[in-house]
């Protein structure tokens, strides 16, 4: 979705060139930092959205030295610049930064991207998992190599336009939420407290679930304005600002990919392999062309036809190459058993002080939150919801909350004690 801002003179450019490379197009501007700014440097973290656009907007105002930085971490098949998704967001970003007369910087994670979270993606679709790429991707490169790449250059704090909030809890158990000004250069908070991540203001917004892998150090660099306001506050921000963004879409689909059909995107290392879909029984219903394109309560099922009453998947099997269907009912399950438990505040709510404890979860991205209890075997961790919850989908995270605070979370291996 384009914002009206015309590509005109720069996709204009050597428009048949071969063997073009991204960063004949996709340009930084000077970057001349003021060491003697009064208030820290942030470099913000921009995708060419209104969230981010905002974000910058907001911490200018407050008197930061702000730096927009715009992430080029996928290519694609085109022959003209023009043709590429990416190149209209560089372009909006582009637009908002020289709107608020700050610089900005292009940086390319491209192979880490590829590695850390694209391959891992397709490596859990292949093992029969649903694994969710936003999580890795602001596991493995917003919160590791950009905000390393941000203060190597610079910076003193980074900044997202993730809805979400952050806090920072003094040895004293003061609560204190990170005001615009003041912030010191060397992070949020003091010495002997801890960091805790919270929801952010619009519950729909709300994406501490994909956040929940960082960590205390993380959180000490990193602030997050628009976790403060509801999204139609935002809009209304960047329209009194004059954003060039103010009325663009929200993006959807994978973290730096953009809106794509998952089953294509799965077909491009995944084969098509012809199998059974089959009842709880193991009566045939039809055929289906790869175990690994299917996820937990799917309904639209491809290769299946002629049934009266709708059926769900409830689980897939990639070795027999199968997908098991049923009622809307049989995808319902009260446990979620969970691998890799981490905590943001782990000295502050260690695991062994939250077993047993009435607590919320979500098990997939949703704006609604569920009651259980942690509990551990001898097989390792698993929540167990006060009432049957729709689709536990092993490779989807698990996250944990105390009423707004987000705990942290795990990835689900199982629905089964």
């Amino acid at each position: 979705m384009t914002t009206g801002i015309k590509m005109r003179k720069l996709a204009g450019k050597h428009p048949s060139k071969k063997g073009w490379h991204w960063t004949d197009y996709f340009k930084s501007s000077p970057l001349k930092l003021n060491k003697n700014w009064p208030q820290p440097t942030i470099f913000v973290a921009m995708s060419g959205g209104v969230d981010s656009s905002v974000t910058a907007y907001l911490l200018k105002k407050a008197g930061y030295q702000v730096v927009g930085m715009f992430m080029k971490n996928w290519s694609y098949p085109i022959k003209r610049i023009s043709d590429c998704p990416l190149y209209q967001d560089y372009l909006d970003m582009v637009a908002v930064c020289k709107a608020l007369k700050i610089p900005y910087l292009v940086v390319s994670f491209e192979k880490e991207y590829k590695k850390r979270v694209i391959d891992d993606f397709f490596k859990g679709y292949a093992r029969g998992q649903t694994p969710n790429p936003d999580v890795l991707c602001n596991r493995e490169i917003k919160f590791d190599l950009f905000l390393k790449e941000a203060i190597r250059l610079g910076a003193d704090l980074i900044a997202t336009g993730h809805h979400i909030r952050s806090r920072y809890v003094n040895s004293k158990g003061v609560k204190i939420t990170p005001p615009f000004l003041p912030l010191a250069r060397g992070g949020v908070g003091g010495v002997g407290g801890h960091h805790e991540l919270l929801m952010g203001k619009d519950p729909i917004k709300d994406q501490t679930y994909f956040v929940y892998p960082i960590t205390q150090a993380q959180l000490k660099k990193c602030i997050f304005p628009v976790g403060e306001y509801i999204k139609d506050d935002i809009r209304k921000l960047a329209r009194e600002a004059n954003l060039p963004t103010a009325a663009k879409r929200d993006s959807q689909g994978i973290c730096f990919i953009g809106r794509i059909d998952a089953k294509d995107f799965l077909k491009t290392r995944l084969p098509e392999k012809t199998g059974d879909i089959v009842d709880t029984k193991g009566n045939k219903l039809g055929e289906h062309e790869g175990a690994w394109f299917y996820t937990i309560g799917q309904r639209r099922i491809a290769g299946l036809s002629g049934t009266i009453k709708p059926l769900y998947v409830l689980r897939t099997d990639v070795k027999k190459n199968q997908v098991v269907v049923g009622s809307d009912k049989d995808t319902y399950a009260k446990v979620a058993r969970i691998k890799n438990l981490h905590l943001i505040s782990p000295q502050a709510t260690p695991a062994n002080q939250l077993l047993g404890k009435k607590l919320l979860a979500k098990p997939r991205y949703t704006p609604e939150v569920y009651k259980g209890v942690l509990k551990k075997d001898k097989r390792g961790y698993y929540f167990e919801f006060s009432s049957p919850e729709r689709a536990i989908t092993p490779g989807q995270s698990l996250v944990l909350y105390q009423k707004d605070v987000c705990l942290g979370g795990g990835v689900i291996t199982s629905s089964k004690l």
